[in-house]
């Protein structure tokens, strides 16, 4: 499955979420509700995994993905009035560090699901 078809069924998922749950709650209540949806739609999903990074061969560090779907796109979860540009560098860094092409950051905000996509250009 492409990148733009999975991306959608996790917009989807999202919206779908938002719209039953509302704002207020946690990161953690919305990747639960949001892991939920991803399996209704068969996609892979799995939460806190830990990935290793590598500079040069060798590991300097790990971070936590909120949600891994399909073992190729990364889902960073907020839960804020507003997405700082911190929250997308973090993405992005997430993407180099994994070497992952795609990555959704997803804030269940205060008025709305905000998603902003982004792709590492190789």
């Amino acid at each position: 499955m492409e990148f733009e078809g999975i991306t959608e069924k996790i917009i989807g998922c999202a919206y779908k979420v938002y719209n039953t749950m509302g704002y207020g709650f946690l990161e953690s209540v919305y990747e639960k509700c949001l892991l939920i949806e991803l399996r209704k739609m068969g996609l892979k999903s799995e939460c806190q995994k830990q990935i290793i990074v590598n500079y040069e061969g060798e590991v300097v560090g790990n971070f936590i993905a909120d949600i891994f779907v399909e073992e190729s796109i990364i889902l960073e979860l907020k839960s804020v009035k507003n997405l700082a540009k911190a929250h997308e560098v973090q993405l992005v860094n997430y993407l180099v560090a994994t070497e992952k092409n795609v990555g959704l950051l997803i804030n269940f905000g205060e008025d709305k699901v905000e998603i902003k996509r982004k792709v590492r250009v190789l």
